[in-house]
């Protein structure tokens, strides 16, 4: 019997990444706290792999059927610091004044388990992110469209930031928040075929 393809997030590009591939998932949310103080000394890179096992572990335990849990955190490194989801409108400015004309790395941490054979997969995709030059009254506009709060770095590949990102060095699904090539090898590393999952019309 061919696993259901969970996904253990709440971020809606994660979910439009998989589906724009032919892959519906199921979701289901770990409400896992990604402020918790325990992460705090933790690199960029250690940071997002730490949450993505403990968010797929967490969903794991709550489904009761053959499964393929896809558990992922991304944060922006810049300058040696991890810039989260902003939340804010302060902080959303000022990150965008940070980045803009700059470049930094984004790391999304990927745990894939699969649940009947109780095999785990966990890895980094990494990928350098080039901005262009932004005005002050452009990154005011941006951030009051309200896309950059709940992202990490507050930007986004696949939105209204898109035009202001000059170019990436690296795999561009990464930014959006789910490295396919990355889960495109563990599925296959677990001896599925890509296509098994994929829906045919």
């Amino acid at each position: 019997m061919l696993p259901r393809i969970v996904l253990a997030s709440a971020s809606p590009s994660r979910r439009r990444l998989l589906e724009s591939s032919g892959i519906t998932p199921e979701v289901l949310i770990s409400g896992v706290n990604e402020e918790d103080p325990a992460y705090e000394s933790l690199s960029p890179s250690e940071l997002v792999l730490a949450l993505a096992i403990v968010k797929a572990h967490t969903v794991k335990n709550l489904v009761k059927y053959p499964s393929l849990v896809i558990g992922c955190d991304s944060t922006f490194e810049f300058e040696g610091r991890s810039l989260g989801k902003p939340l804010t409108r302060e902080r959303a400015i000022q990150r965008a004044k940070l980045l803009r004309g700059n470049s930094g790395v984004l790391y999304t941490g990927h745990c894939i388990i699969d649940t009947t054979r109780e095999v785990e997969i966990s890895d980094i995709a990494a990928t350098r992110v080039h901005f262009a030059d932004m005005s002050d009254a452009e990154i005011e506009a941006y951030v009051d469209t309200g896309e950059p709060l709940n992202v990490a770095g507050g930007f986004t590949l696949d939105g209204k930031s898109a035009p202001f990102i000059a170019r990436v060095e690296g795999e561009t699904s990464n930014v959006i928040g789910l490295s396919l090539p990355l889960l495109k090898r563990a599925i296959t590393s677990l001896g599925y075929n890509w296509f098994d999952f994929v829906t045919r019309k």
